[in-house]
């Protein structure tokens, strides 16, 4: 294919068989996913913003704003090549949203969650869930965590064998995010956080998801580091510059990782971007399949780009 977009072989056989009633879609399952990001070097300062990578992130063209202009890094991370679902694509840090974080109030800074219910299109207690999730999964996966002691503090540092088992037990769900919070006597920092984009996974994929998308800068003094199991490489990098790569076929990515990183390149500066997350539009995305001219048509409303054609022996353009 021309282009680095994420499309399975095995979508054209799935397409029919929704079309024929041969197979039910399956019900997506809620989840969150954070654009974290920082301001390159040489850039605008950010408040709450750090330059520095650990572990196994790159940053790619650190040397300055380059070809790609001077805007700020995007935090993404590859999937394992052995993943089910999206294997060896780029994405952000993110995942499920878990039940329990909808069952009781949590220390909570920043907009009221009558207030994101309204963002998110959900009930409060789902909005909570869905936020919760949002910094949750950045923890996991990125090791950044968007919550404080008080309502203008932020964790400076999460390193330490303390916080990792703290982490891995969030990981695997021996202890919830509000426990995590009370134990820790910390507090949610969701104006950290602004709601960007809504995707739900199309009908005819076994494994669907509706997930929010959120943007939020890098809290100082912390650092990221590929913490999950489901990633086998980290980078920071500009929003131009990958979607460059994907363009060439070089990196490979699902649509709305894409259609995100092309919303991106018009900030200068993470905090630009975080303003800007303001007032989006957030009506869900979900792909279509039609039949045209014997071929069956892919799109996703909105998003041109994406559109495939499938001929009847189950190859696309």
């Amino acid at each position: 294919m021309p282009n680095g977009q994420w499309y399975p072989p095995e979508w054209p056989v799935r397409i029919r068989a929704l079309a024929a009633g041969e197979i039910t879609a399956a019900t997506p399952r809620r989840a969150a996913t954070v654009m974290l990001l920082r301001d390159g070097p040489g850039g605008p300062a950010t408040p709450g913003g750090s330059d520095r990578t650990a572990g196994s992130d790159r940053t790619a063209g650190s040397g300055g704003p380059g070809p790609f202009g001077p805007g700020p890094f995007v935090h993404m991370l590859r999937r394992r090549a052995s993943m089910a679902f999206a294997a060896g694509a780029y994405v952000y840090p993110g995942g499920g949203v878990d039940p329990r974080d909808n069952d009781r109030l949590i220390g909570w800074a920043g907009p009221g969650r009558d207030v994101w219910a309204r963002r998110l299109g959900v009930d409060a207690a789902s909005a909570q869930a869905i936020v919760c999730a949002a910094v949750r999964e950045t923890y996991e996966e990125a090791g950044v965590l968007l919550a404080g002691e008080s309502a203008e503090s932020v964790v400076s540092d999460t390193t330490g064998d303390d916080w990792e088992a703290d982490r891995a037990a969030l990981v695997d769900r021996g202890l919830s995010f509000a426990d995590f919070l009370d134990r820790r006597g910390l507090v949610l920092r969701s104006d950290l956080l602004g709601a960007w984009t809504r995707w739900i996974t199309p009908e005819f994929e076994p494994r669907r998801y509706d997930t929010w998308f959120f943007v939020a800068a890098l809290p100082t003094g912390q650092r990221t580091r590929n913490a999950s199991t489901e990633a086998d490489r980290t980078v920071w990098i500009r929003p131009a510059e990958a979607t460059a790569a994907y363009d060439k076929g070089e990196l490979l990515m699902m649509p709305p990782t894409v259609s995100t990183l092309r919303q991106l390149q018009s900030y200068r500066t993470a905090a630009e971007a975080l303003a800007g997350a303001e007032g989006r539009d957030m009506t869900p995305v979900l792909a279509t399949a039609r039949l045209e001219d014997g071929e069956l048509v892919l799109s996703w409303p909105g998003h041109d780009e994406f559109t495939k054609r499938v001929d009847p022996t189950g190859g696309s353009r």
